[in-house]
């Protein structure tokens, strides 16, 4: 952007310079380090695009305003940046509330801008079409919101917005700036457009208190079967190094979130699952046995639970440490609790164990250790083939032995992240992404190409069923026209499983279930993208090879039988907590 400054003839001042509200806007996306901006264009939205077009900030035109608000999630769940998408009045903010339901339930930071009718005409709104009140849609769906009625506002109002933002647990924010406010001029000090970031919200900390921080040392060291379970929290501070660490001091077994993956690698001698009750026999066992549970960044959701409620009872002592002091004390009640930072407090905590002995049992850790193996070997045993189709074990173990090693995976789909989760297997964070929070199906693509974005040379893959790709597969253009070569692996099992499983087992009928007879390979290819049919698992590496080196967009279109997960029976009484006291009250 060219900003125009005057000075006095024989004087040094730097002069108000004139810029509109969306020239200014885009001053302060600048300053915050905005990577992307992600949206549909609209003439609403004409001065926006007009300063973005005269920016370094790069503007990425999708094909739904939902898929720009989940590319807006991605970027923060991948790097802990913060990218905007964008909606036009009416349409474009009912089309971002979707996408916005992804980040808020995730506790991942975005800026989402819409604009609306000139203030002459909205809040109330008149009755003009695409009228809507937009600030009213999106705020069960954002941290917070606002209306900018006046352009002067503006410096005031995005920084509020960012400080929201990314303070205590992120979330996404959203302004609706109507186009008069964005297309009006004032004249503005400088030194009012260049303040910096660490000025008007904290970057760093909190830290615990000291006497926080001997309680919990005095708590771990006299753990006999302690247990860490790592949120996204840990990832978000970068503290996975420092969890490694305390693993190791007392001797612990570890369960990422599925938030958290890659906190502990799926081959450390720490691993017995990730991801809640999911994750097998060797997960529950683990909260069933132990005394202490250290919990990291994680605000134990129903992925925790089972039809007892929350897998931390009162039996347990917990240390919970969680920037939000609202996840403190709820759903799981805690012995120590540190409102902070988890990368500080775990600092602070590993150096007041130093030389302290821990009274780990030693066989704690390998038992579960051992238990987990059990079930890894069962899940080895189970890939056959089912009426002619591929097991969805045995694709997804596939998948996992032809990914690149430094491959990103998203894993989409209800029944089909379950086998992902398992056999992909994981090394560090931020390079396997679930959407457990609002578990919106679809989302996988629009993740993808966002992680594309954030990493162009490496290989970016959405493990998807076909249910959830028909959500957001218009994408694809996206893709194309950005060149972003990601590629979609789908297990195809032609109908909504899990809904048709559950129909004939519980109810003995089947209504709309069936997604029989669409080529999802063939749809790519009408997109301009790389398109292959794999039917049998020994298929899979040379199609990988083959969409690796097209550097197109690529779909691989895996037919698979529906198999049930064995975890099935757990996720299920995840759902059952308090129902039966509800439907059968005593």
């Amino acid at each position: 952007m060219t900003d125009v400054r005057h000075s006095a003839p024989g004087e040094g001042a730097v002069q108000p310079v004139r810029l509109t509200g969306a020239q200014v806007l885009v001053r302060l996306l600048e300053t915050e380090a905005v990577p992307f901006v992600f949206g549909i264009v609209g003439g609403k939205l004409a001065p926006l695009l007009h300063a973005l077009s005269r920016s370094a900030i790069p503007f990425v035109g999708v094909r739904h305003e939902a898929a720009a608000a989940m590319m807006a999630a991605a970027v923060h769940a991948g790097s802990g940046r913060v990218a905007v998408a964008l909606g036009e009045m009416g349409p474009g903010g009912l089309n971002l509330a979707s996408g916005a339901g992804v980040a808020f339930n995730n506790n991942l930071a975005a800026l989402f801008i819409t604009t609306n009718q000139h203030r002459a005409a909205a809040y109330p709104h008149q009755g003009m079409f695409m009228d809507m009140d937009t600030r009213a849609v999106l705020a069960p769906l954002v941290k917070w919101n606002a209306v900018v009625h006046d352009a002067r506002r503006i410096p005031e109002l995005v920084r509020r917005a960012f400080r929201e933002a990314l303070s205590g647990r992120p979330g996404p924010v959203h302004l609706d700036i109507p186009q008069d406010v964005l297309a009006a001029a004032h004249d503005w000090p400088e030194e009012e457009l260049a303040v910096a970031p660490s000025r008007y919200r904290p970057c760093a900390g909190p830290r615990p208190t000291a006497a926080q921080v001997r309680e919990a040392a005095g708590l771990l060291a006299g753990a006999r079967r302690p247990l860490i379970v790592a949120g996204g929290g840990v990832v978000r501070a970068e503290a996975a190094a420092a969890v490694r660490a305390l693993a190791r001091r007392l001797r612990a077994p570890v369960v990422p979130t599925q938030m958290g993956l890659g906190v502990v690698a799926s081959d450390s001698p720490h691993f017995v699952g990730h991801g809640g009750l999911i994750a097998g026999s060797a997960v529950a066992r683990a909260f069933d046995q132990a005394d202490v549970v250290v919990s990291l960044g994680c605000r134990h959701s129903s992925w925790m639970w089972d039809e007892h409620g929350p897998l931390v009872r009162r039996r347990h002592r917990m240390l919970n440490v969680n920037i939000d002091p609202s996840a403190l004390g709820a759903p799981a009640l805690h012995e120590i609790a540190m409102p902070c930072d988890v990368g500080q407090a775990l600092e602070d905590v590993l150096a007041a164990l130093q030389g302290v002995s821990v009274a780990a049992e030693p066989d704690w850790l390998p038992g579960l250790r051992q238990v987990r193996a059990g079930y890894e070997a069962a899940l080895a045993a189970v890939d056959e083939a089912v009426e002619g189709a591929m097991h969805p074990a045995a694709l997804a173990r596939e998948i996992g032995r032809a990914m690149p090693p430094d491959a990103i995976a998203v894993f989409d789909g209800g029944h089909t992240s379950f086998w992902s989760n398992d056999l992909t297997p994981v090394q560090e964070t931020r390079t396997r992404f679930h959407e457990p929070g609002m578990s919106h199906l679809g989302f996988g693509l629009p993740y993808a190409l966002a992680l594309k974005l954030l990493h162009p040379r490496r290989t970016v893959i959405n493990i998807t069923g076909d249910g959830s790709f028909g959500f957001t597969l218009q994408e694809l253009d996206t893709a194309r026209r950005q060149g972003l070569a990601v590629i979609n692996i789908v297990h195809n099992n032609e109908a909504w499983g899990i809904i048709r499983s559950g129909q004939l087992a519980q109810w003995d009928f089947e209504l709309g279930a069936s997604l029989a007879g669409t080529d999802y390979a063939a749809i790519a290819r009408g997109f301009g993208c790389h398109g292959e049919t794999v039917s049998q698992p020994g298929d899979l590496a040379p199609a990988l090879a083959r969409a690796l080196v097209a550097e197109v967009p690529a779909v691989l279109d895996c037919r698979t039988a529906f198999v049930p997960h064995p975890a099935m029976p757990a996720f299920g009484s995840m759902n059952r907590y308090g129902f039966e006291a509800l439907v059968r009250p005593k």
